[in-house]
């Protein structure tokens, strides 16, 4: 077992593939967390939306009838269809650019999450609170800006965190349209050595992506915690 690790870590042309996988795949993985929360955020406010009007009786909302589909259609696909159809539709027509189609179609994945972890996060906030804001002066989305939002993002920062989690691991699947990413690179190395050693590296190094990650974000929620009890 040693041996192997040996042979893998011992050629700086295989150390040099891991390393530039492990940065595709925080590079995804950070770009596609940036797109997701845009567009959660989008959806959480289409999906919360009363703008509307009506017909023959009947309130229609087309804002919430948008987040229903794309909620319904992201969240009821395999992420690697999603994947693939990203990338021979949206970057058919375009060569070399790989890394966006995992971060766009990534990014478009984990929206349908987010989405929903900022909406409960919203409702989880007493509906006194924007009615404090609005008697203090706030318009409807002052308040939700200023009064609501700071209270339900701390809520939603431990989910939102478990998301980010998912979505590195979620990474794996671009090698699907030929990134190489530490997920990839293992297999590559499997061929050239035919051991399984590079599979228990590459898990090592999302152990210790992850745990660098869990523990940064944990600081940052600890501070939090700490400035509202103050």
């Amino acid at each position: 077992m040693f041996d192997n690790v040996a042979m893998v870590l011992g050629d700086p042309h295989r150390v040099n593939l891991l390393i530039r996988g492990m940065w595709i795949t925080i590079q995804i993985s950070l770009g596609a967390v940036i797109l997701g929360l845009i567009i959660g955020t989008i959806m959480a406010a289409f999906n919360m939306s009363n703008l509307g009007f009506t017909i023959a009786g009947k309130k229609i909302r087309p804002l919430r009838i948008i987040a229903f589909v794309y909620l319904g259609v992201i969240r009821g696909t395999p992420a690697v269809t999603q994947l693939l159809i990203v990338s021979h539709t949206i970057f058919a027509a375009v060569r070399g650019v790989n890394l966006w189609v995992g971060i766009v179609a990534l990014g478009i994945n984990s929206g349908a999450y987010v989405a929903e972890i900022i909406r409960a996060g919203i409702l989880s906030i007493d509906k006194g609170q924007m009615e404090a804001g609005l008697s203090l002066g706030f318009n409807k989305y002052q308040a939700m800006l200023f009064i609501v939002m700071p209270q339900a993002i701390k809520n939603i920062l431990p989910t939102f965190i478990n998301e980010f989690i998912v979505l590195i691991k979620e990474t794996a699947i671009v090698g699907f349209v030929g990134l190489q990413d530490i997920n990839r690179v293992g297999q590559l190395i499997i061929a050239q050595t035919f051991s399984v050693t590079p599979l228990f590296i590459t898990a090592a190094m999302y152990l210790v992506l992850i745990s660098v990650l869990t523990w940064l974000l944990g600081k940052l929620e600890k501070k939090m915690r700490t400035s509202d009890r103050r």
